[in-house]
């Protein structure tokens, strides 16, 4: 079952979620990450913009019913490589050699929130719709590597009053903090915005990729250095 797909729009291509809350699990990450190797082979294509088909929800994170399904049934091998191959995907992104423009026509939270800021540019709707990160109540701390890359889509104290509060944030707070490049009054018009923007970006793909690789190399060393450490022996949950 496919959970996303893609279309063109000019030199424009729109990667729509199809799966309601979009939740990352196994059969999600294949199909991003499938998706994102098949519009490199369009040579037509200069930029990615990201949507929702679901009308509340961008993205809700991570797949907690499927993760707790393969922990109750002791399969630690299928979330370790969940994780590792959550990380591929966020590499991905950061390192994708053309813009990706993540449009938020609803709810970001957790994880989904994460893979908003691995994107280049986001958008937001401001009639509706939080961006917010939960770990603080939930005990699930993100790993080295998406703290790494969610600092740079942020201001530093911004980022560190949404770790530690769980703070829920409008379009228009996070317009004001410069997380988004427009806070759009609707989610159509969250989507044209981010096409349009996407449309002004025909850049060479070496130039942007080798720009995106040197800028957040760093950023990529916490994955293969740091990450291991926690999810290797599934370190990852606070109970007290």
């Amino acid at each position: 079952m496919s959970v996303a797909e893609w279309k063109k729009d000019g030199t424009v291509a729109v990667i729509t979620m199809t799966n309601g809350e979009n939740r990352l699990n196994p059969m999600f990450l294949d199909n991003m990450i499938s998706l994102l190797d098949d519009i490199l082979n369009d040579s037509e294509v200069s930029s990615v913009v990201i949507i929702s088909s679901d009308a509340k929800n961008w993205s809700q994170g991570i797949d907690l019913d499927w993760m707790m399904g393969r922990m109750g049934e002791n399969d630690t091998q299928a979330i370790k490589d969940f994780l590792y191959g959550l990380n591929d995907l966020f590499k991905k992104l950061l390192l994708y050699p053309m813009p990706v423009i993540a449009a938020i026509n609803g709810h970001a939270a957790a994880g989904g929130a994460i893979i908003s800021c691995a994107c280049d540019f986001r958008f937001m709707r401001s009639d509706r719709g939080f961006f917010f990160f939960p770990e603080i109540d939930i005990g699930i701390p993100f790993l080295p590597g998406m703290l790494a890359f969610a600092k740079k889509a942020m201001p530093y104290s911004l980022f560190n009053e949404m770790m530690l509060t769980g703070k829920r944030y409008t379009a228009v707070e996070l317009a004001e903090h410069n997380v988004i490049i427009k806070a759009c009054p609707t989610a159509d018009e969250t989507v044209a915005e981010a096409v349009a923007f996407a449309k002004t970006l025909n850049k060479k793909r070496g130039m942007f990729g080798e720009t995106k690789y040197r800028m957040h190399r760093k950023i990529v060393e916490v994955f293969e250095k740091e990450d291991p450490a926690y999810i290797d022996p599934l370190n990852l949950m606070v109970t007290d």
